[in-house]
């Protein structure tokens, strides 16, 4: 059909994910369903203009991204839906009862596309894989690109194309690799399929490319601010892509004819066969435009939707770095300033305005307008065809035109000042105000200025013209202040008289139970055990304090033997012994040789599970990383400890979550050091899952400080993966948080994100 495509409209707004809603699935005519970091798969009915929900689907445990539609046949009449999430499952639902059909499992890490296959289904990951399903099994996998996979499509032809966080697209005919397709910069996000011409890919560089299957691109579409994370075709011709500078884009012949606002990132977007649109915000919000007069929403619904628009630029605008909402009003005037040449930052209207205090007068003088400044979600700002850290708009007012100040916080802020002036041919002696600006609305807070150097211009101690200035070079690399974290966490406190006391009570319970009397202990190992503890309470003397074989390997019999409801506080008396010096050597010697340690992790993550043992034996596994020794079986069984404990991120019990995030932070720091780049992208996954979660504040600050962690230690391919895994979405949510110390590792991630 022929679409208009330069009055595309609201159309309805589909309210119902309690967060970003991530993904878009067009059912044919049945319907749309969609998913969100809020872990479910949602579908909605066409009911007249509008679209109402109908089933929420339940059953992953993180966020879910790509959805398929298998469409009916006898067994499911109204179809299937399968979806996949960062839980690294792949489930199929029926979408007439609601209920899941099937559970694949075999990926390592997020699941990340999805692509049906003559009855196969086709499924991508970050862990490199392509793997194909039949009847719910997994019937043949093979690594596909040597960086996580974004997304995978089938073609008509019968062939796979999948894009890859490699900047690549690889063309597949079986396992084999027919064709590698370069020219993107940065990770392809998406692909769709342009009928009769090729392959649509949408990527992290901003672009959008239209590839022939020969691989020569035929069509480069630039337009976005931001990284582009969807892409889909019409038949109409017209192309739709959804980024994160927050715009849904229409592309038609190569040129934007249309760009439609939203108040969040863009995830997904795609066509309805009528040529209306869908669009998946982060602000959970679905969305259908259309071109077409009788179906565009009612005057209300538009109106409402613009001023939610309106109001979200609001909150989002910067002027000068900083954000609108945050300014001081007019009433921070009557403040007086506390040195001639002070600066302030006022909101006035919607509009922020530069002060600078004049002591000589006692008031506040009105240096100009700062219209606006750098968007940390739109790359950097471009003036006279150069990249700066910042770029100012300012009105000085009195009828002039509005002046632009460049600046890179590499740059000294006393020669930026000076040449600006000079350059706009403005009076030196506001030099010390800009300079002022500059620090203040940069950020640039630790600029020293050498005290022994005179101004040529005002006499003062300040800067030379071409002369040395002290500029620590630190202070042209942004300051963190969580991150990177150095060392690992122990849970080195512990009630000694309490853990003895537990022990005798499980002694005597099964001393009193005929079927299980030949558990318990004689009273010599009861005092053996008493005397072990007597030695772990006395911390001054562990330098000379020391086990004997017997003493450890009571411990480990008890692990072999008793009853697993009872084991909480043997595995509580082992988790101090290794933090013992003597203790860690000696339980060393036997971890080497018999692997009682995995085998009490299996032992106590089988269900049923008992919190108290999931609490103590993480704790245990936490306290071996203070021990260099214990390094090189940590990151031998790095994946095997990850994945046996994967679930506690999400346990009831809060010291079992904060237990579980101290596991993670400890393993980033490891890892980190044994620059082991899979067991990192392991560690990653884990901390955003646990990061996705309302848990409580210690809980998630340990999850975000391993992602800040493994981002600035682990080098551009860490940050890039990072990057694929949305962090720059958690970071701006942890930004925001109320926790102070959520909010400040928040703020670290985000300006790691743009220093890098």
């Amino acid at each position: 059909m022929e679409t208009n495509s330069n009055d595309y409209k609201l159309r309805c707004e589909l309210m119902g994910h309690e967060d970003d809603v991530r993904g878009i699935c067009v059912c044919g005519n049945v319907g749309i369903a969609t998913s969100s970091r809020d872990r479910t798969v949602r579908f909605w009915n066409l009911d007249g203009r509008k679209y109402e929900q109908s089933k929420i689907f339940l059953g992953h445990t993180s966020f879910v991204g790509p959805l398929a539609w298998i469409s009916p046949d006898e067994q499911y009449p109204e179809g299937r839906i399968v979806s996949g999430g960062m839980d690294t499952f792949v489930i199929v639902w029926d979408l007439r009862t609601g209920e899941r059909v099937q559970t694949l499992k075999g990926h390592q890490q997020q699941v990340t596309g999805i692509a049906l296959d003559s009855g196969d289904i086709v499924s991508s990951s970050v862990d490199c894989t392509l793997r194909r399903w039949r009847n719910g099994q997994v019937v043949e996998f093979w690594g596909a690109h040597n960086a996580a996979i974004q997304s995978v499509i089938k073609l008509p032809s019968g062939e796979l194309v999948t894009g890859s966080s490699d900047a690549t697209l690889k063309l597949w005919r079986g396992k084999s690799c027919l064709k590698t397709f370069s020219g993107h910069t940065d990770t392809v996000r998406s692909l769709s399929v342009m009928s009769d011409l090729g392959v649509l890919s949408a990527s992290h560089d901003g672009s959008i490319r239209l590839w022939a299957l020969s691989g020569q691109t035929l069509m480069e579409m630039v337009g976005h601010a931001s990284i582009v994370y969807s892409v889909d075709s019409h038949a109409s011709g017209l192309i739709v892509s959804g980024s994160e500078d927050c715009s849904a884009k229409i592309w038609k012949d190569g040129i934007c004819v249309q760009s439609i606002e939203h108040p969040g990132c863009v995830w997904d977007a795609k066509f309805l066969e009528n040529g209306d649109i869908v669009t998946a915000c982060s602000d959970g919000v679905l969305r259908v435009w259309t071109a077409d007069q009788e179906r565009i929403a009612e005057p209300q619904e538009l109106e409402s939707f613009a001023s939610r628009l309106s109001q979200y630029k609001l909150k989002s605008k910067r002027v000068g770095g900083l954000k609108l909402e945050e300014l001081p009003g007019m009433e921070a005037l009557q403040i007086p300033g506390t040195s001639n040449g002070q600066t302030k930052v006022i909101r006035e209207g919607d509009n922020g305005v530069a002060y600078s205090w004049n002591s000589k007068d006692y008031k506040w003088d009105k240096i100009g307008e700062v219209v606006d400044g750098p968007d940390d979600s739109r790359g950097k700002p471009v003036l006279d065809g150069a990249e700066y850290d910042f770029v100012f708009d300012v009105d000085i007012g009195d009828g002039e035109p509005i002046r632009k100040l460049p600046y890179n916080l590499s740059d000294d802020p006393y020669t930026t000042a000076d040449n600006w002036l000079l350059k706009e041919n403005l009076p030196l002696v506001y030099r010390q105000q800009v300079v002022d600006f500059i620090l203040q609305n940069s950020g640039k807070t630790n600029f020293v200025v050498d005290p022994s150097f005179r101004d040529p211009y005002t006499g003062s101690s300040a800067y030379v013209p071409g002369g040395p200035s002290n500029v620590s070079d630190e202070s042209h690399k942004p300051v963190f202040k969580h991150i990177p974290k150095k060392g690992a966490l122990v849970f080195d406190v512990a009630q000694f008289d309490g853990i003895l006391k537990k022990i005798v009570e499980f002694n005597n319970a099964l001393l009193a139970d005929s079927d299980k009397k030949n558990y318990s202990l004689p009273e010599i190992e009861v005092s053996r055990l008493g005397a072990l503890v007597k030695i772990l309470k006395d911390t001054s003397h562990y330098h000379s304090t020391k086990f004997t074989d017997a003493d450890v390997a009571l411990l480990l019999n008890l692990l072999r033997t008793w009853p697993c409801e009872l084991l909480f506080p043997v595995i509580d008396t082992l988790r101090m012994t290794v933090l013992h010096p003597d203790g860690a050597i000696m339980l060393l010697k036997l971890v080497d040789s018999d692997d009682i340690l995995l085998e009490l992790i299996q032992k106590v993550t089988t269900p049923p599970a008992f919190g108290a043992n999931l609490l103590t034996s993480i704790r245990l596994i936490a306290n071996l990383f203070k021990n260099s020794g214990y390094y090189d079986w940590l990151q031998k069984r790095r994946s095997e400890i990850i994945d046996a404990y994967s679930s506690c991120y999400s346990a009831a019990n809060k010291a079992v979550q904060l237990s579980f995030s101290t596991l993670i932070l400890n393993f980033a720091v490891l890892l980190i050091e044994k620059k082991d780049f899979d067991g990192q992208c392991q560690v990653l996954s884990a901390a955003i899952e646990i990061s996705e979660e309302s848990l409580e504040a210690d809980s998630k600050f340990r999850a975000l400080v391993a992602i800040g962690s493994l981002m600035i230690e682990g080098g551009d391919d860490m940050t890039r993966t990072a990057l694929d895994f949305d962090v720059k979405s958690i970071a701006r949510k942890a930004s925001a948080s109320k926790d102070a110390k959520i909010a400040e590792v928040g703020a670290d991630i985000e300006l790691l994100i743009k220093d890098r």
